[in-house]
């Protein structure tokens, strides 16, 4: 049974994939499998992010490929980069809204910034709870 599973992989791989070969010292080769072993990726799925990254590919599975979190590790580094991003959204928002003439403070572009920034610092007290 396993050997079908892995023709069907290998047919699959051939028919969507192609292969780039690298060499690098032992030493940058043992470091970096280590490395993925820890962080619970595969050497492939590293790689490719690395070039999804390096080619500015922006195609909706690359974009999901590169947003892939699956230790604790990744996972808290993508929340915290994830309360900057908010962090600087709401920064722009805040400024953007001090900066409407008192003219215009009952229009509906003043009442959208409050309820952006009220959702924003929503989403921040409720993404800071998860690091408490």
């Amino acid at each position: 049974m396993g050997s079908t599973s892995n023709k069907a992989k290998q047919r699959w791989k051939k028919a969507n994939c192609t292969q780039v070969n690298i060499a690098v010292s032992p030493d940058i080769a043992a470091a970096f499998k280590a490395k993925c072993k820890d962080d619970g990726v595969s050497i492939a799925g590293e790689i490719s992010r690395f070039i999804i990254r390096h080619c500015g590919e922006t195609t909706p599975a690359n974009k999901k490929a590169e947003f892939r979190v699956t230790t604790r590790t990744q996972r808290r580094k993508t929340l915290s980069l994830l309360i900057k991003h908010i962090e600087a959204v709401l920064d722009a928002e805040t400024n953007y809204m001090d900066n409407i003439p008192e003219s215009l403070q009952n229009s509906c572009r003043y009442e959208a910034a409050e309820q952006a920034i009220a959702a924003l610092e929503e989403a921040l007290d409720t993404l800071s709870t998860v690091f408490d």
